[in-house]
């Protein structure tokens, strides 16, 4: 396996980083996971220019996005074609003090690939009590600070359940560790508002574009009474949910999640990079 590090080439086994890069010390860095069909990165730009947007939400200096496009080029030719992989880009604020503070190295750069097994038609989400902090200063960017993700995801995985949902300090729906939800309510397809504090899922723009869903406020208590309920991200596109905690849902995935799950698949395979 090849992987690209600060602009070379070089093997998994043999890559280097520094243990002072911020990255490492403090989860200082933002990051990109793109989804590989038959050697063809998905929707490449959109990830690129949100990158670049959590680039600049951290302060980090602006990414070159042609070098970054050319280092994902690089990847997938030194590699193995697969029938489905996961690109992983991940830009830090480089070697620093052991601390909060930036040094002057400038930033780190990785891009690595790995095979990618598909998700099943239908899943279980879990709800979890710790709120993401919609106005907190890192509210919509893509770090690499995960440890509450990590902790939910465990949550999560014990109660036999693939994704964890938090809500928001005002108690509405705001995002999965690593997915956005919609839900439909009085058969309409409803998501959170990015003003909720979550991401602004490249899959989920997608639906919002190609199905119409409306973005709105949602409170938690709505997860009891969805009539259906999906995930969008990367690694998942669309994929519907047949258990919130211990409430199923029945006949998952329901009609307008089926539907969105044939939209995307025929607007996807019709065009790589919409």
């Amino acid at each position: 396996m090849k992987v690209w590090v600060n602009g070379m080439l070089t093997d998994a086994a043999d890559a280097r980083i520094s243990v002072f890069d911020h990255g490492l010390t403090v989860g200082d860095g933002v990051f990109e996971t793109v989804k590989v069909v038959d050697g063809q990165p998905f929707a490449l730009t959109r990830h690129l220019r949100r990158l670049a947007h959590s680039a600049r939400g951290l302060g980090l200096p602006e990414p070159d996005l042609e070098r970054v496009r050319r280092a994902c080029a690089d990847v997938l030719a030194a590699n193995e074609r697969t029938p489905l992989g996961r690109l992983r880009i991940t830009y830090t604020g480089g070697v620093s003090p052991l601390g909060s503070e930036r040094g002057d190295s400038g930033p780190s750069m990785i891009v690595a690939l790995a095979p990618l097994q598909p998700h099943p038609a239908t899943t279980a989400i879990v709800t979890v009590p710790w709120p993401r902090n919609e106005r907190g200063a890192t509210a919509g960017l893509k770090t690499t600070s995960y440890a509450e993700n990590v902790i939910a995801l465990a949550r999560a995985r014990a109660q036999g359940a693939s994704e964890a949902i938090f809500p928001n300090t005002l108690g509405n729906v705001c995002e999965g560790t690593g997915s956005n939800i919609f839900l439909v309510l009085d058969g309409r397809l409803v998501t959170p508002p990015l003003s909720a504090g979550c991401l602004a899922g490249v899959t989920r723009d997608l639906v919002i574009a190609w199905c119409g869903a409306e973005e709105r406020d949602v409170p938690m208590s709505a997860l009891k009474e969805a009539e259906e309920i999906f995930l969008a991200s990367t690694t998942r596109d669309v994929q519907a949910v047949h258990r919130v905690d211990d409430r199923e849902l029945p006949g998952a995935p329901g009609p307008v999640t089926a539907k969105a799950m044939k939209v995307f698949a025929q607007h996807a395979a019709e065009d790589p990079d919409p």
